[in-house]
């Protein structure tokens, strides 16, 4: 396989966002799943531009094994909270590539996203920031950061069932 880090362009980075969202919108959670790093986080703070995940409480805070785990829930034939199964939107600017370091195989991004999610007469819509540190591993780009900072992080909310 060619090394993908002396070919890599913006368009590439910017695509691999899309795709990102595509698989959530339409529920391909496995194949979001193979994005990731094993060493992957998946960050959403609390407070509004919280800088520290590890000593100020967030709203989530995953490593890939909680990662695979809610996967299995979402997946789950027996998941009853989820019959019928949520279903989200992502609509997404175009993502700013504020890193990029082909020779070094590292990438962050940041995108402006409406997010919405349903189920039944629920629905909810947020509006978010996303920042994805990407890394190159094996030739491919994987998610090696994603924290997704809520416009309105102070707010009472109800559950957040998929991944915003």
């Amino acid at each position: 396989m060619e090394d993908m880090t002396q070919h890599i362009t913006r368009d590439d980075i910017i695509d691999f966002i899309y795709q990102e969202a595509r698989m959530l919108d339409e529920g391909r959670y496995d194949e979001w799943l193979s994005l990731w790093l094993e060493s992957g986080i998946y960050w959403m703070p609390l407070d509004y531009k919280q800088s520290d995940p590890i000593n100020a409480t967030s709203l989530l805070y995953e490593d890939h094994f909680m990662l695979r785990l809610r996967v299995e829930r979402l997946n789950g034939a027996r998941t009853f909270s989820q019959k019928p199964k949520s279903r989200c939107h992502h609509v997404l600017q175009r993502p700013f590539v504020d890193v990029f370091e082909p020779l070094e195989g590292r990438f962050q991004t940041n995108t402006s996203v409406h997010y919405v999610e349903t189920r039944l007469d629920e629905q909810i819509l947020l509006a978010l920031t996303v920042t994805h540190d990407l890394k190159i591993d094996d030739g491919k780009l994987k998610i090696a950061g994603k924290k997704v900072e809520l416009l309105n992080s102070d707010a009472a909310f109800g559950n957040i069932q998929l991944l915003p």
